[in-house]
């Protein structure tokens, strides 16, 4: 059972599920532990995995094609093309998660993952349906993407929730998965954070539940080879400590967050990576009294006394 660094997005109602560690294809031992969960969670889970495994005409299962779009598609028909594919992957109930989603690793490797989500189009939870939004919309620079974090209270339990904030023209919704079609896919029509926070409350209220606490995550990076980390929490509201106006204020606060990171460089790389980027032969350093210059879009110059650094970027920008 699952307890990834006590992440609450590995939890459905307060219950661990497993994980799937071990990549694909599946290795037998995570292969016949999902059987096993199967049947003790599903009413009819020992007849039902024996009728399944033991069927030699089960029908073919569509596998979902990654949108494409032409140059007219709007920013918002993308978007709903997007949630479809995410939909038509289908809610993955069978208690244990295909992608291992580690969110303390960087933007980069997490991308790698939201690959293999397409390549073995498997049913998917919220967590992997937001690295797979933020994948699919790495290529529209017009749309800012934010993690947005529900807990939610029913009947002494909590339940934790997850969503892809998108902001653009002016306006939020959101991509997602989810058992509850109203806690998934916000069209991209909210004029405020507030708003958007305010529609999935009353969702909540729909099924009964309280919602308790909201976090909301920063801008990610719409470079696949970042080495950033996804800021999933910079802001956490206790919504039982806050009135309306409060929770307001506090939403509008993060709104003018996210702005200011827009333009802003990425933090430089940790101390780790860059000893595994290797050992250059030291130099005496050089106090800089130059520029920088851009070279059609593929060279920085640096002149610094009178020395002059050549850098190539590799990933044109």
């Amino acid at each position: 059972i699952s307890e990834n660094e006590g992440e609450e997005d590995m939890r459905d109602g307060g219950v661990p599920f497993y994980v799937n560690r071990g990549g694909f294809p599946l290795d037998e031992e995570t292969w016949e532990r999902m059987w096993r969960h199967v049947a003790r969670i599903h009413p009819t889970g020992e007849d039902l995995g024996k009728s399944i495994r033991g069927a030699t005409d089960l029908p073919k299962i569509p596998i979902p094609s990654v949108p494409t779009y032409q140059p007219t598609t709007t920013i918002s028909q993308r978007l709903e093309a997007i949630q479809k594919y995410i939909r038509d992957l289908q809610y993955n109930h069978t208690g244990t998660q295909f992608f291992e989603i580690k969110k303390s690793r960087p933007l980069t490797a997490l991308m790698d993952i939201a690959k293999e989500m397409t390549r073995e189009a498997l049913p998917i939870k919220c967590l992997e349906a937001v690295i797979l939004g933020i994948y699919l919309t790495n290529s529209m620079p017009g749309v800012e993407r934010f993690p947005l974090s529900f807990m939610s209270q029913f009947s002494g339990n909590h339940f934790h929730h997850i969503v892809l904030g998108v902001h653009s023209g002016g306006r939020f919704g959101a991509l997602g998965m989810s058992r509850r079609e109203e806690l998934m896919f916000k069209p991209l029509e909210f004029r405020t954070l507030t708003d958007l926070v305010q529609e999935y409350e009353a969702a909540y209220r729909g099924y009964w539940h309280t919602l308790r606490k909201v976090r909301i995550g920063q801008y990610v990076s719409h470079d696949p080879h970042s080495v950033e980390q996804i800021d999933w929490k910079h802001s956490i509201l206790d919504l039982d400590k806050l009135s309306k106006e409060e929770l307001r204020r506090e939403l509008e606060r993060h709104t003018r967050d996210m702005r200011l990171k827009i333009g802003k460089p990425p933090p430089s790389p940790t101390k780790d990576r860059r000893n595994s980027m290797g050992s250059p032969s030291k130099v005496r350093a050089v106090p800089c009294a130059g520029s920088a210059v851009w070279r059609d879009g593929m060279y920085i110059v640096l002149i610094c006394s009178n020395l002059v650094f050549l850098f190539m970027s590799v990933v044109r920008l």
